[in-house]
Formats: C-alpha cells, sequence, structure tokens
C-alpha cells in the first residue's frame, strides 16, 4: 500500500471549521535531517476519542507536543479548538489539558495542593480552586491521598493525579501521551474507566499510544502511524475488517520461512497472504474451519516440522503487520 493513502473508508476529511484538532501539513524535522513528522493531515472530531496508534519513535509524541505548544513544527498549520498553536500559544494552552509520558506532579506540593495550585494558575478564584480540587479527588479516587506528598503515590495514582489536574480548568480538548505506560493492569483498567466517563462529559480526547488494547477499547476512531505518516485511519473495527480475513493463523517451524509462507499462502483453502514477522508466519485466511489441520498437514508435506502454531481474529497489530511487514511494538 502507497503510505500517502488512507486504508479505512473512513479518511477523517473534515473541514477546519468542523474539526476540533486539524493538523495540515505539519511538519517536524529535527537537526540531522531526522523527520519525525512529515506533512501530516490530520482532523480530529468534537467529543470524540481520537488515537494515533504506532511503535515507540513513529511520531505520535513529536505530534502531540506540536498541538499543544511543547514543540515548535518545522513547517504546516495545527489548529486546537479555533486557534493556531503556534501562532498563538500562550491563549490555546487555556482551551487543552495536557498529560505527558513523564511526572510532571510538583514534588513540593500535596496532592490536593497539585489540583489546587494548577486552578489557580489557570485563573480560577480560590473558592472555585478549591471545590474543583475537592471534586477532582472524589472523581479520580484520590480522596484518602489528598494530604500526601505525591512522592508518596503508586505509579497509577500518580497517573490519575496528572489526569485530574490537566482537566481542573475544563478545558474542551484533553491530550494524553502514553497515558498507561508502565501502569499495571489494575491501575490500566482503572484509569481507562474514568476516562470513560470523562468522556461522557463532553471533551475531545487526543491520546497516543503503543497499547493496542488501550487503542481498540477506547478510541472512537484511530489513525495509525509510523515514520512521521499515517497509513490508515479509521474506526477500530473498521480498520480490522480491512485487513479482509477473519482468521489469522501464526506459524513458526524449522527450515525456511519464507518458502513455508508460500507453500501455505498457495495450497490453504481460503488463503489470502501469507506475511513473514520475525521468524513467523502469519497466515490470514478467510474462515476458521479446519483451518489447523489443513496447515499442519500442508507444512509436513513440504518438509517442515512445526514448532508453534496458533489460530486468532484479526487485531489492530494484523492491520499494522499487513500495512508495514513489522511488529507493532517495535
Amino acid at each position: 500500500m502507497d503510505e500517502d493513502t488512507y486504508s479505512g473508508s473512513d479518511t477523517g476529511a473534515l473541514g477546519p471549521s468542523e474539526a476540533v484538532i486539524c493538523c495540515e501539513r505539519l511538519t517536524k524535522l529535527y537537526p540531522g535531517d531526522i523527520l519525525a513528522v512529515d506533512r501530516l493531515d490530520l482532523a480530529v472530531r468534537p467529543g470524540e476519542i481520537f488515537g494515533l496508534l504506532g511503535p515507540n519513535g513513529a511520531g505520535k509524541t513529536t505530534t502531540a507536543g506540536m498541538l499543544t505548544t511543547r514543540i515548535i513544527p518545522t513547517g504546516g498549520k495545527a489548529i486546537v479548538a479555533g486557534i493556531d498553536v503556534v501562532r498563538h500559544p500562550a491563549l490555546a494552552k487555556q482551551v487543552f489539558g495536557v498529560v505527558p509520558q513523564t511526572n510532571t506532579l510538583d514534588r513540593s506540593l500535596n496532592v490536593w495542593e497539585n489540583l489546587y495550585f494548577h486552578g489557580r494558575f489557570f485563573g480560577m478564584g480560590a473558592k472555585e480552586a478549591r471545590a474543583a480540587a475537592d471534586a477532582g479527588l472524589v472523581t479520580f479516587r484520590l480522596t484518602d491521598r489528598a494530604k500526601a506528598p505525591v512522592m508518596a503515590l503508586s505509579g497509577g495514582m500518580a497517573q490519575r493525579l496528572m489526569v485530574a489536574r490537566a482537566i481542573l480548568h475544563r478545558p474542551s480538548v484533553l491530550f494524553l501521551d502514553e497515558p498507561t505506560a508502565g501502569l499495571d493492569p489494575q491501575s490500566r483498567i482503572a484509569l481507562w474507566e474514568i476516562l470513560g466517563k470523562l468522556h461522557g462529559e463532553g471533551p475531545t480526547i487526543f491520546v497516543s499510544t503503543h497499547n493496542m488494547e488501550e487503542a481498540d477499547s477506547l478510541c472512537d476512531r484511530l489513525a495509525i502511524m509510523d515514520h512521521g505518516r499515517i497509513l490508515a485511519l479509521d474506526t477500530p473495527e473498521g480498520l480490522k475488517a480491512s485487513v479482509g480475513a477473519d482468521t489469522i493463523v501464526s506459524v513458526t517451524a524449522a527450515g525456511d520461512m519464507a518458502v513455508l509462507g508460500r507453500l501455505l499462502e498457495e495450497r490453504v483453502d481460503g488463503a489470502l497472504r501469507a506475511q513473514q514477522v520475525g521468524g513467523t508466519i502469519q497466515l490470514h485466511v478467510k474462515g476458521a474451519t479446519g483451518v489447523l489441520p489443513e496447515v499442519v498437514t500442508v507444512a509436513e508435506r513440504g518438509g517442515f516440522t512445526i514448532t508453534d502454531l496458533s489460530i486468532a481474529e484479526p487485531s489492530l497489530e494484523t492491520v499494522f503487520i499487513s500495512l508495514t511487514g513489522k511488529d507493532l511494538r517495535d
């Protein structure tokens, strides 16, 4: 597939007046001719949870950085809630909240104070900021830690506090950069639940992640990104359907895997294509009935001894592999 085109049916092509986040040929070239983001066109609808999915180094963090004024673009435009973030960075910061990858909580303040003083910084009066801080603690299940130093918080609690702080001034857009990176499964699920409830209150949420489960469960639409370009954009369901297969068979065997891939592609009923990913062949098949015994038979007749075999439905990682030929987790 040409990397300049999307694979999904939904390109997300909205006019600037319709999109709450709009990128027009947004580009970032770092010193040393490192092209992190390459002429990115993107439009995010008001009120949706939009995901930017890709491996480390794909350009996700740079994109989020340019949209939130932390990184100055080399070229193109970045518009958030109708504000050009390059021309009017101070004004733009009033309309969005940011949860970065790293912990940016003020270590000299306790949990409640991190919320209260954030509200004051954004122009809230003392009474309003106090009420907002109290409400934030309740919403994010941190009431019993109100007076605790932030250094005493677990990773999950600290992440919840950063989200609570980011939305305290009631921004219309919330940016989350790898929001659950490093969290244990319980903390990750708890944060997803909170974000789901928050989304019901109306803000647009922009999430950059390399976590497939996160993108699949949270996002209304998402774009798959690699090497600074958008490769595909659609709903999670639309992206998975674009693969064309309803079964993915992963096969590992001793011998020439490229030969095995061609063999399976040619001789397994319903096989659409075979791709080699590392030391594994991923066979895309239409239909699942009887496919595993058939794969084993075809491989053995071709002189291969299978050492590992599994079957699954198409995933977002399947989509990424079909577009790039490599694992999303690279």
